[in-house]
């Protein structure tokens, strides 16, 4: 009889790999008065990298515009090394897609501030996300594309 593999998580490494900052139309855009609306998009992607271990890609992208004008576009790949091992397969595939998200953010987060107070931009702090509500309403629509 052999003894059930027990589920484990590590984190290997934690990387930017990718930041992108544009002011297009800077120095008018700071003569304007700063009531921007802000557009964010948050896209993720996992790839296998080798048995158990995954590289997990969470992409940032924060627009700000003054009515038709961008202020600025800033965006962030933020990664990381990831070891799943012994998880069933839905649950390996909420970590990938839910759990390894959130511990990136954060990181992604400060690097998007960073990005836009050295743009000269005030500070801008992303409010914190859901990525278990985001993963479980991108599966159903997946599901759901699938049955039609």
């Amino acid at each position: 009889m052999t003894e059930q593999q027990k589920p484990q998580f590590a984190i290997q490494r934690i990387y930017t790999r990718d930041v992108s900052f544009e002011s297009p139309n800077a120095p008018a855009i700071f003569r304007e008065e700063w009531k921007p609306q802000v557009k964010l998009d948050l896209n993720t992607r996992t790839r296998s990298l080798d048995e158990g271990v995954y590289e997990v890609l969470l992409i940032v992208t924060v627009e700000a515009k003054l009515g038709e004008q961008t202020a600025f576009l800033a965006e962030i790949h933020q990664a990381g090394i990831f070891t799943l091992s012994g998880f069933p397969e839905e649950t390996r595939d909420q970590m990938l897609g839910a759990y390894c998200p959130s511990v990136l953010f954060p990181y992604a987060r400060e690097a998007v501030d960073a990005a836009v107070t050295k743009g000269s931009f005030p500070a801008l702090m992303l409010a914190p996300v859901n990525f278990d509500a985001l993963y479980l309403q991108n599966k159903q629509k997946n599901e759901s594309e699938t049955t039609n």
